[in-house]
């Protein structure tokens, strides 16, 4: 009997709406241009958007310029994009950065690492993180110039104290 109500109070709790988001996996990257990131280091001072991408991604290519945009208007309101490319060649994400002349930081995930972690299931997938480190948006497909944009004001006005 004990043992039922035990496990009636934990389904009860994986099904409660106040459930927390699910924290998002820390990794170290090396970027194309020879910095390091920790993604420790940003939790708790930015937001983090994910692009997960590919060098042979057509919508990927055809959303770069949009994310560099993306990118600028963001910056200085605490948000930081990574775009990290899949399965990729550093030599064709050379290509893919000097063709649509990317302005965003960009590092590589060869082997899938760091996205199989973060539920990686094609390019392009972006992952939005709260500053809490929380995962509170996984977009797959195109969205950069739709869908991020108003997720990223949301969580920003949910942020900032009222005057």
């Amino acid at each position: 009997m004990r043992a039922a109500v035990v496990a009636l109070v934990a389904l009860l709790s994986l099904t409660s709406p106040l459930a927390a988001a699910p924290a998002a996996p820390g990794f170290k990257v090396r970027l194309l241009d020879g910095r390091s990131l920790d993604s420790r280091d940003l939790i708790g001072k930015k937001i983090l958007v994910l692009r997960f991408q590919a060098s042979y991604c057509k919508p990927c290519a055809r959303e770069s310029a949009a994310l560099g945009r993306l990118t600028e208007r963001y910056r200085e309101r605490g948000v930081e994009v990574l775009a990290i490319h899949v399965q990729d060649a550093t030599s064709d994400v050379r290509k893919f950065m000097r063709a649509n002349k990317v302005t965003y930081p960009v590092a590589l995930d060869p082997r899938l690492t760091i996205g199989n972690r973060y539920g990686f299931k094609g390019t392009p997938y972006t992952v939005v993180v709260d500053r809490q480190g929380e995962i509170v948006a996984r977009l797959h497909g195109v969205s950069v110039v739709t869908r991020l944009p108003r997720i990223l004001d949301e969580l920003l006005k949910k942020e900032t104290p009222p005057a």
